[in-house]
């Protein structure tokens, strides 16, 4: 089965401008065209787009998703290039989200202070040991 890009814009919740951008950058080479240069997806794409997507949302640049696309539209001889980038933003992504769980923190022992102030009816309680 074939689909266009609004049909896949729906079912994957990528919107349509983002898919031509993406094309626009290369990141979409699998992507055949008709006769007539429309964009003419098959169920196999989806699995790239899904890739692109979680690159794209764990802050990988556009210009390493493209490099890794490339790689991977190489074949068998680019799997340790791809997994060095894939290893990669991993632990980028583990960094990302220890600063995460960091900010957590904070936000939880706010609440707590908050929460406490106001049942107190006031932040007095908390004035000598921390700061608001």
């Amino acid at each position: 089965m074939r689909y266009t890009i609004a049909q896949v814009s729906k079912r994957t919740g990528i919107g349509v401008h983002t898919l031509r951008y993406y094309d626009k950058e290369g990141l979409l080479p699998f992507v055949e065209r008709t006769s007539s240069g429309i964009r003419s997806f098959k169920e196999s794409d989806f699995g790239w787009l899904k890739t692109i997507t979680c690159m794209k949302k764990t802050d990988m640049p556009i210009k390493r998703i493209k490099e890794y696309i490339d790689l991977a539209m190489k074949g068998d001889e680019t799997l340790e290039a791809r997994l060095e980038i894939i290893v990669n933003q991993k632990k980028a992504l583990e960094e990302k989200i220890e600063e995460m769980n960091s900010f957590m923190e904070t936000i939880e022992n706010k609440i707590v202070y908050l929460k406490t102030a106001l049942e107190a009816g006031t932040e007095d309680i908390h004035r000598k040991k921390t700061n608001p």
